[in-house]
């Protein structure tokens, strides 16, 4: 069992009592000073299971997870806020502090995309943009150049400043679209897209991560490719985990798990050709493959990156 007695384990749960003890998490001196540390501390690599954490630290995990996620948020409406004074949001993009590794995981998950679709997708969707939707701009500015971006938001101000940022690219005000609304309560036109894309603070626990996944196989078109974020090792302190497991309806294709300044794992799905409920029906269990990781391999889709394939072949009991 891992508890206090893990070095690095009581290391995160003292950044946990600084940054609670802060009266707020506005972008500050403080508040990025404790969230860089914090994250620094988090990204070597560093075996440990979050599943084997004690009851306390699991819930200090959960806490934490909750406080890095508003502090993102509240940085993110700070910078959309900001370039949204400009008359080309579009062009001062990267004076947001964390830009780059926004340009290298949009290459990423664009490269791994690349290695199961035969064309680029006319229609994706991606699950909770946000006030800056970095992604969605990159992928459309970058590298999915004719695809229109359906960007779902639960927060009508999010949205509202995120499309504020297209008003003056021609190009990209036609093909991002925001749509305001729980994606729990879209349905039918989850089967409009081919690739469906999550953000990591989707679902900020077990249990809503994989209500929402159920909802997607649910809703989704058979075929259809779900990319999502995880975390691997120490940096599930910073982002919520998703098992293989958790995805019931879907064969896993594969996770990739950063080993720089990219935080987020990378997940990659397929709806089953098959309903969840008519797989079941038939006495049928979902189409997937679950494993940890049966077998390990470094693959280097970017020149500059160097990241873990956890390839899903292995049985193990979920």
């Amino acid at each position: 069992m891992v508890c206090l007695k893990d070095p690095l384990v009581k290391k995160i749960c003292e950044f946990y009592e600084k940054i609670s003890r802060l009266d707020s998490l506005e972008p500050s001196e403080d508040v990025n000073t404790l969230l860089t540390e914090l994250v620094l501390t988090c990204m070597p690599p560093y075996q440990i299971d979050c599943t084997k954490l004690c009851k306390k630290i699991q819930e200090i995990r959960s806490e934490l997870i909750r406080l890095c996620g508003e502090a993102e948020g509240l940085l993110e409406k700070h910078y959309s806020t900001i370039l949204g004074s400009f008359d080309n949001p579009i062009e001062h993009l990267d004076i947001f502090p964390y830009f780059s590794n926004y340009l290298k995981l949009s290459l990423l998950e664009f490269n791994i995309l690349s290695q199961h679709i035969k064309d680029v997708p006319s229609r994706v969707a991606f699950v909770g943009s946000g006030p800056l939707p970095l992604t969605s701009i990159v992928l459309a500015s970058n590298h999915m150049t004719s695809t229109t971006f359906h960007n779902y938001d639960i927060d009508s101000s999010a949205n509202s400043m995120a499309s504020r940022l297209m008003k003056s690219d021609l190009d990209l005000s036609k093909r991002m679209i925001f749509h305001t609304t729980d994606i729990m309560n879209v349905t039918s036109a989850l089967k409009d897209y081919d690739v469906v894309f999550l953000a990591a603070l989707v679902g900020m626990n077990k249990d809503e991560k994989v209500r929402v996944l159920e909802h997607l196989n649910k809703h989704m078109a058979p075929g259809a490719l779900l990319m999502l974020r995880s975390a691997h090792g120490a940096r599930a302190f910073l982002y919520p985990v998703v098992d293989p497991c958790d995805l019931q309806g879907f064969e896993v294709l594969s996770v990739f798990h950063p080993t720089d300044e990219v935080i987020n794992s990378v997940v990659i799905a397929r709806k089953s050709p098959f309903s969840m409920n008519s797989s079941i029906d038939h006495g049928f269990g979902p189409l997937m493959l679950c494993s940890k990781c049966a077998e390990i391999q470094v693959f280097n889709p970017l020149s500059q990156m160097t990241m873990i394939e956890e390839l899903v072949a292995e049985e193990h009991h979920c």
